[in-house]
């Protein structure tokens, strides 16, 4: 199994950024598939998951609420994650995590965001 993140580099606050994680040896429609982040010095958090049925929910905690959205494509077995109105503490790597039995991790796009 490999999930491929990408999309991640530095944007000005309050632009935007979308993340993608291309699975391979997983089919993501089968998969709880999530978004988290580590910022430095920082635990990791989840950000974002979305479900078999395809329902995506967000962390409810204000840090993204509002502003994050996570998304799935079946035909590029791709998940995505949606970033507007980024603030400096947006900034950290982001993982794309895949569970089915057990869990998969990618390697990880760091988002900077500047002020």
């Amino acid at each position: 199994v490999q999930l491929q993140a990408s999309g991640g580099g530095l944007v000005q606050a309050g632009g935007s950024l979308r993340l993608s994680c291309e699975a391979s040896g997983i089919i993501v429609s089968a998969s709880i598939m999530s978004w988290f982040r580590q910022a430095p010095g920082k635990q990791r958090e989840l950000v974002a998951f979305i479900d078999i049925s395809g329902k995506g929910t967000t962390n409810s905690r204000d840090f993204v609420r509002g502003r994050f959205t996570i998304s799935r494509d079946n035909d590029k077995n791709t998940v995505s994650l949606q970033m507007d109105s980024l603030r400096p503490e947006d900034t950290a790597v982001y993982y794309c995590r895949a569970f089915q039995r057990q869990e998969y991790w990618g390697q990880g796009t760091l988002v900077t965001v500047s002020s």
